[in-house]
């Protein structure tokens, strides 16, 4: 172990500080509180020098990924490097504070404004809420959005959402939060909604069906209008989980489609870094028939995470119609390059053109040999950190026993892709000739492979 991979406790020395503070004036303790409330007991801080201070935590930065250091090609969640003229622009209203009158901030509500106007130009919407802060809290509102439309025509029956086998696991969680049914529709061997399936779960008990396009496996649904007619007949409305919208910008709009309501997810389709668990933005859109029943205000307490609208807003300014258009265009044309370079070393399930992402199956040949297991999807994804690149989603969506998904956005160049190419073919390679070598990785990250479930559901928040 370095020096500097020690903990910030392990490297304390007593007596020793990192700051020097001139005496306080402020009464004791004792004179200031009630006695229950003060500490009989000293603060157990680590006691560190101000260098010993910036070097750890320096070091523990650069021990993690992000879009900033490398190719990050997390299929679902377009992990787009972000433009830092946006960084700058938000970094402009900073002074604002949250309790200040709204008459002094005409900007801000401006600036809403006209993210209404283009997110509905965008998206074929005729309004949007910027209540919601996150994408599936757009989903949550979208949701109780579509209950109270058939609420108030007094259809109370209505209390079934249809969800497809390969929807984003957000979208049954967030019915079911709404206390509606999932009813779950199959994929066909296309990867596409089964509508043969779809025609025998409607009735005038569907409330809505939720979907994305392109789907989770990055393949647009080509009978979304057929699908619409259908549900629409039954007196159903249409929910568009807008986290795959990135490949239809300027290209199609929700709206024409034949959808009722959607959410975007500002933070990943409009220029935001994304991960880290937020913030987040997930405005809300509806067609006019659904404008009544729109939340007012539009806007969540303190203007919501007004960093990620104001970001969003520069970013659909800087790009314009054209160049916004352009975006979706080269997101699916990387995809396809990837997807074309590897389907002969990574098994292919669905050969047809994919938008901005798609799924392999795992290896073609995955070295398994007498006592050695073969080379799993986990493997290549670990292996992946070795050569500096992030692994893509794995396991998901369920469609796939190794599926590995994958979506480069338009953000990154050729120079990358091919880069990324080579290595997928070297790992490929290694797992054909000696699987133990994926088994064992990664080799050179500051640690292997830790229990991530017992991390997630045991975590160690403390030093004792």
């Amino acid at each position: 172990m370095k020096y500097y991979d020690k903990l910030i406790f392990e490297l304390s020395k007593s007596g020793r500080t990192g700051y020097s503070l001139p005496e306080s004036s402020c009464p004791a303790c004792g004179e200031a509180l009630p006695a229950a409330l003060c500490r009989s007991l000293p603060l157990d801080l680590p006691e560190v020098s101000e260098p010993d201070v910036v070097r750890h935590y320096t070091n523990l930065s650069q021990m993690n990924f992000g879009v900033d250091t490398g190719f990050y090609p997390l299929g679902s969640c377009t992990m787009k490097y972000n433009p830092k003229i946006n960084e700058e622009v938000t970094a402009a209203f900073g002074g604002i504070h949250p309790l200040q009158p709204e008459a002094t901030v005409p900007g801000v509500t401006e600036i809403y404004r006209e993210m209404d106007r283009s997110l509905a130009a965008i998206t074929g919407m005729a309004h949007f809420t910027f209540l919601p802060c996150a994408g599936a809290h757009g989903e949550l509102t979208g949701l109780m959005l579509v209950r109270e439309y058939h609420n108030a025509r007094g259809d109370f029956a209505r209390t079934k959402v249809i969800v497809p086998d390969s929807a984003h696991g957000t979208n049954p969680a967030s019915a079911a939060v709404c206390g509606l049914e999932v009813v779950v529709v199959k994929s066909d061997a296309r990867g596409l909604i089964d509508v043969e399936a779809l025609k025998p779960l409607l009735g005038d008990d569907v409330a809505a069906i939720m979907m994305t396009n392109p789907n989770t496996l990055g393949l647009f649904e080509r009978e979304v209008r057929e699908i619409a007619s259908l549900v629409h007949a039954c007196g159903g409305l249409l929910y568009y989980d807008g986290a795959n919208m990135n490949p239809l910008l300027g290209v199609v709009r929700p709206g024409d489609m034949g959808f009722d309501v959607m959410h975007l997810n500002l933070h990943k389709t409009f220029s935001t870094p994304h991960g880290g668990g937020g913030p987040g933005s997930g405005p809300v859109g509806v067609a006019e028939r659904l404008v009544p029943f729109l939340q007012r205000p539009q806007v969540s307490g303190f203007h919501g995470n007004f960093g990620v609208i104001v970001r969003a807003y520069a970013y659909i300014l800087m790009l314009g119609r054209e160049n916004v258009r352009m975006a979706g265009k080269l997101a699916t044309l990387g995809a396809n390059y990837i997807k074309e370079s590897l389907k002969d070393v990574y098994k292919l399930p669905i050969g047809s053109v994919c938008k901005h992402e798609f799924v392999f199956d795992g290896l073609v040949n995955d070295g398994a040999h007498d006592d050695v297991p073969g080379a799993t999807t986990l493997d290549v994804a670990k292996r992946l950190l070795d050569f500096g690149f992030h692994a893509p989603t794995i396991y998901f969506p369920l469609l796939f026993h190794q599926a590995i998904m994958i979506e480069p956005t338009e953000t990154e160049s050729l120079e990358t892709l091919d880069a990324f190419i080579d290595v997928m073919r070297r790992i490929a390679e290694e797992a054909a000739r000696d699987p133990m070598i994926l088994h064992e990785a990664p080799h050179n990250t500051p640690i292997g492979r830790p229990d991530e479930t017992a991390a997630a559901r045991q975590p160690i928040l403390c030093y004792h």
